[in-house]
């Protein structure tokens, strides 16, 4: 019995021996989480219930070359509110007028306001919505309502702000203007100026604490935040808002008369490479049109007969014609291996002309058998003429999407006996509207070829430009002087003479030099649909400004020639923007004292309806009419009907939208 009761003696020393070890290395371990792994529990903890929040910074502006703002970050702010926080007296002393002033603001019921509010109270709501995608103006009024105005310790408001990237001036440009979106995987996106220069428009983020509520919210612990964000630098681009919307308006008319599936046009200064206009308009199911692509940097196709440019330079730069030199272009159809037929657009041929007639008629079979004649015992020659003048080359545009140019050579695979004449009117072979423009830049720019320049300069909040971006020259020369200049009489006669394909366009005020392009595509299927383009510079005794326009599947039963497609396109752009732009100009007191002798005189109001806001504000600046303008978009009203005459102490109220 004395041994049973030992024994149980022992187990239970035993036990409490245990239980003493167990609590002494609790302790110690306890002592041990506290004084080496106490920050870092407490660090997890902490992040469970606060964590710093990223704040986007505001992206920099946008600029056009006169200063417009294409692209801005705009405060878009959301407004909810923690119905914990305030007590129970100030609640009943500013209920009603919350209620009041909250069923005005959001448009609803009073009752409506009253039963959100005050099941939030029940409910410990510190959440709310309140509102959501207000402006600047619309968080002010709503910050200084009863309850909302005690601030958030004493009256709960919480507002959050998030950036909303706008477009003052609309559509304009849209696609070169681009943007930079992120996906669900958390890979960005990036489209035009926006994407291209991001790395200097996004800025730095910033951060702030914020609590974490329940289900599964997150309220800002206070209004200070953790570290501020920077905002991103300013991005000054080269195009001209006058003259990007004259393109557009000239491109989007033409479009529409013809029915084209889409087009596009794109203005370059001559010595700069500044690309001062370009649009891309796509038509939709309902037939309208808009900024889909941007065709003329990432559209490769073939040229057509504005190639004969590059041909023609080729065989003058490589001695084996001149301008005089003899074509027979026959009946106006060439046939290789029995088959395959070049065909004039002229029935029956031109017969017997020069070689600089027959690029300005743009006789397929002249051109064919000038190139084919002198090359087809060597191809490799011209075919390394035209990789000199640099036309295998994609352009290396800050922009991506790119065409990549396409020139084949002798020794590739598919090189066969229809490639070298195909070449010679551009079939066979493919490049950007844009890459093909930069060419006949080269020749307006006396045969230096300059990249195109979307940038002119990126700088800090008006600051010193942080980076200026010169002028880039890719080629300094494309071919001698004497070829540029035959090549230039001879583009200027496409227009000037009434042989020329362009005839019908030339302008007595304005003289200009281009070529026509009429490209057939889908033309080894029953259903060939064309290609319409004219390229070339105006003015053409002293070149400013090179332009490209090129329509793709015009409505073949109204027309599809470059020459009555393309061509008036050029024509309006050109024309517009050496009449239409306004021009500072110094007045002699002669011409002073004119317009005050003439100050009392009726002045005639123009329609103004659809213009942008520049072209409005020039037009009106130029007739000496006294106007009030608002908001931003376009011309949707005006207070005195166009064809009306006023004084001109008599003011024009305009709105834009």
């Amino acid at each position: 019995m004395q041994i049973k009761k030992n024994n149980i003696m022992t187990r239970f020393y035993i036990i409490i021996f245990g239980m003493v070890l167990f609590s002494f290395l609790l302790i110690f371990k306890l002592f041990y989480l506290q004084f080496n792994e106490g920050d870092k529990y407490k660090k997890i903890a902490k992040s469970k219930i606060i964590k710093n929040i990223v704040l986007e910074p505001s992206r920099g502006n946008i600029y056009s070359s006169d200063n417009e703002i294409l692209a801005t970050s705009i405060p878009n702010y959301e407004i909810r509110w923690d119905a914990t926080v305030i007590n129970d007296n100030l609640f009943k002393v500013h209920k009603t007028s919350l209620i009041d002033s909250l069923s005005n603001f959001l448009n609803i019921s009073k009752l409506g306001v009253q039963k959100k509010i005050e099941s939030a109270r029940i409910n410990n709501n510190r959440y709310m919505l309140v509102a959501k995608n207000l402006n600047y103006s619309q968080y002010m009024r709503i910050k200084n309502f009863p309850i909302f105005n005690l601030n958030s310790y004493k009256g709960g408001f919480i507002v959050e702000q998030k950036l909303v990237r706008e477009h003052p001036l609309g559509k304009i440009a849209e696609r070169t203007i681009g943007y930079e979106k992120k996906d669900v995987s958390g890979s960005y996106f990036r489209v035009g100026l926006e994407g291209a220069f991001s790395q200097y428009l996004k800025g730095e983020k910033g951060y702030r604490l914020k609590q974490k509520i329940a289900n599964g919210q997150w309220k800002p612990i206070d209004f200070i935040n953790e570290k501020e964000p920077t905002e991103g630098y300013d991005i000054y681009s080269s195009i001209d808002t006058n003259i990007q919307d004259i393109s557009h308006n000239a491109l989007l008319g033409q479009l529409e008369k013809f029915e084209a599936e889409h087009g596009l046009a794109v203005v370059m200064e001559v010595k700069t490479g500044e690309i001062k206009a370009i649009v891309n308009l796509g038509r939709t199911n309902n037939k309208k049109y808009y900024e889909k692509l941007n065709y003329a940097i990432g559209e490769s196709h073939e040229p057509g007969s504005t190639f004969k440019l590059m041909s023609m330079i080729s065989l003058l730069e490589d001695n084996l014609i001149d301008e005089n030199t003899k074509v027979d272009t026959g009946n106006g159809t060439m046939e290789f291996f029995g088959k395959y037929k070049v065909k004039d657009s002229r029935k029956g041929g031109y017969g017997v002309i020069t070689s600089s007639k027959a690029f300005e008629v743009s006789s397929n079979t002249g051109l064919v058998k000038l190139v084919y004649e002198n090359y087809k015992n060597n191809p490799k020659k011209y075919i390394d003429r035209l990789y000199n003048m640099d036309l295998n080359k994609p352009l290396n545009l800050p922009i991506k999407g790119e065409g990549i140019p396409k020139i084949p050579y002798p020794t590739d695979n598919n090189w066969n006996g229809l490639t070298l004449p195909w070449m010679a009117f551009g079939y066979g072979i493919s490049l950007t509207p844009l890459q093909v423009l930069t060419f006949y830049n080269a020749v307006a720019n006396d045969g230096v070829m300059v990249k195109p320049k979307f940038v002119s300069q990126i700088s800090n909040l008006g600051n010193v430009p942080t980076k200026i971006f010169k002028t880039e020259i890719l080629n300094p020369s494309i071919c001698s002087k004497p070829t540029l200049d035959k090549v230039k009489k001879m583009l200027f006669n496409v227009v000037d003479k009434k042989w020329g394909t362009a005839y019908s366009i030339k302008d007595k005020n304005l003289k200009m030099a281009g070529k026509t392009g009429t490209c057939q595509t889908n033309y080894i299927s029953n259903d060939i649909q064309y290609i319409s383009s004219f390229v070339g510079y105006f003015p053409a005794e002293k070149p400013k400004y090179s332009c490209i326009v090129v329509i793709h599947k015009p409505n073949k039963n109204k027309g599809y020639y470059g020459s009555t497609v393309a061509a008036p396109v050029f024509r309006s752009i050109a024309k517009k923007i050496f009449n239409d732009i306004p021009k500072i100009i110094k007045l002699r007191e002669s011409d002073l004292n004119a317009l005050l002798i003439n100050k009392n005189k009726k002045i005639k109001i123009p329609e103004l309806f659809g213009l942008t806001r520049n072209v409005a504000e020039s037009i009106l600046k130029e007739r000496g009419i006294n106007y009030k303008i608002s908001g931003t978009g376009t011309v949707v009203k005006q207070s005195i009907k166009e064809g009306s005459f006023i004084d001109n102490d008599t003011e024009l109220i305009i709105n834009l939208f």
